[in-house]
């Protein structure tokens, strides 16, 4: 009986084997990462040195925990997914942000901020909310004015010609 369970499990495990076999040797062309010499160079130092500018500014207006980085990092990202309305992804960050031992009550008032002073973010472009959270963590209460949109230039067309 066991000559022929093993006669019989021989083809797929011979398979198997060739598949692995085959996948395990593929080009290394697929197998490579982008190279960090292809990236803009550049930006990204400057992108580190204004989360890093973000945080000292966080940490120096906001007295307590809620200045604390790895607060202002969480409690931002829950503010943010409250507002985009992905509610369990904010749960979870809010469980880290409490286990952080960070102010729950500053959540609320940066969200209720975001709420009454948000009718200027633009739902298209992700650097208006992320401003506006910004804003209102580090104020909850008087949260900076959002960047004002660059006057249109008038046309010359319309002006009458001075002689």
């Amino acid at each position: 009986m066991f000559p022929c369970l093993l006669s019989a499990a021989r083809g797929p495990v011979a398979a198997l084997l060739m598949a692995s076999a085959m996948l395990g040797f593929a080009p290394p062309a697929f197998a490579e990462e982008p190279k960090a010499a292809e990236k803009p160079a550049g930006q990204e130092p400057a992108k580190e040195a204004q989360k890093v500018d973000e945080f000292a500014e966080a940490q120096k207006e906001i007295a307590g925990p809620a200045g604390n980085p790895e607060c202002v990092w969480l409690g931002r990202r829950v503010v943010g997914l409250l507002w985009r309305d992905d509610l369990d992804t904010a749960f979870r960050h809010l469980d880290l942000y409490d286990r952080f031992g960070c102010p729950s009550a500053h959540i609320q008032a940066s969200f209720r901020c975001l709420i009454l002073h948000g009718s200027s973010i633009d739902p298209k472009a992700a650097d208006t909310l992320n401003g506006r959270v910004q804003a209102c963590w580090i104020n909850p209460a008087n949260p900076a004015p959002p960047p004002a949109p660059a006057p249109a230039a008038a046309p010359a067309a319309n002006q009458p010609a001075k002689n």
